[in-house]
């Protein structure tokens, strides 16, 4: 099966530091894939350029065999929708109005009736169905990431009345400011759009759910892809070492394989403090 989104040979630089560099990575319809790394190692920037938000300085990015630039942003907004990394909201409209702005998004007025029920069925996915009438600058943190989740889903939904072609769920730290029920939920609800065909792209920063959530992990440090595969073969102690600089240990699932990751505590006085202490 070809890959639905490709990028090949990318690099993005801002004044000569490339924040990108030379990846090619493809993503299949239907799959979750989760990218990882450390802060600064590119994530936001790739996920950008695949929803053509940012261009790159070079290389290409292909949708379905297409190259993206061909795509108007009409036509990116039928087969992907992006939920961004703490995007700003400066009205104060209720909740039901951020997810219904998603309706809108693909350019396409539906029956009241309709986006009616499309909202109403994307809060509840998204667990802010009991926020719809709340003013969405008074939410808490995680209250506003499920609204937004809210919105990403009606984007979704409201395009595949447009035709027949693949589509994409673009998630920048959806987990951040979630607690753990939130979290899983969240994730739990991406999983199951992926068994509907959609395929989810998610920048993920806790390995053990990453791990668990996503068919596929996309390791990035300095801009490059420097592991790509299932969580089973991508995560051991020497690529969390080397990539994350933290001492974990990684045991595995008996049955799946999957890592599972546990901070070490060092006996004496932990490493990273005496840093501090020394520099304090």
């Amino acid at each position: 099966m070809n890959a639905f989104i490709r990028a090949e040979n990318l690099t993005y630089a801002v004044n000569g530091r490339k924040l990108i560099d030379s990846v090619s990575v493809g993503f299949d319809p239907g799959a979750f894939v989760a990218i990882i790394g450390p802060n600064g190692a590119g994530k936001s920037t790739l996920l950008r350029l695949l929803s053509g938000e940012l261009r790159p300085s070079a290389g290409r990015i292909a949708w379905s065999g297409e190259p993206a630039e061909k795509f108007s942003p009409a036509q990116l907004a039928l087969r992907r929708a992006v939920m961004a990394q703490g995007a700003a909201l400066a009205f104060p409209y209720p909740v039901h109005e951020v997810a219904r702005q998603g309706l809108a998004v693909v350019g396409r007025r539906l029956p009241k009736t309709q986006a009616d029920k499309i909202v109403a069925r994307a809060l509840a996915v998204s667990g802010a169905q009991h926020l719809s009438h709340r003013n969405f600058l008074t939410l808490s943190g995680g209250e506003q990431q499920r609204a937004r989740f809210a919105r990403a889903l009606c984007q979704l939904k409201a395009a595949q009345g447009h035709g027949r072609f693949c589509q994409a769920l673009l998630l920048d730290e959806p987990t951040s400011s979630l607690d753990l029920e939130h979290q899983l939920a969240l994730l739990g609800a991406a999983r199951a759009i992926v068994a509907s065909g959609v395929t989810v792209i998610a920048i993920v920063h806790d390995l053990n759910i990453a791990a668990r959530f996503a068919d596929r992990l996309v390791v990035l440090a300095g801009g490059r892809v420097v592991a790509d595969g299932p969580a089973a073969q991508v995560i051991d102690e020497a690529l969390v070492r080397k990539i994350f600089r933290a001492s974990m240990r990684v045991d595995r699932e008996s049955e799946t394989g999957l890592p599972i990751i546990l901070p070490q505590i060092n006996s004496g006085r932990d490493i990273h403090a005496q840093a501090f202490l020394e520099r304090f």
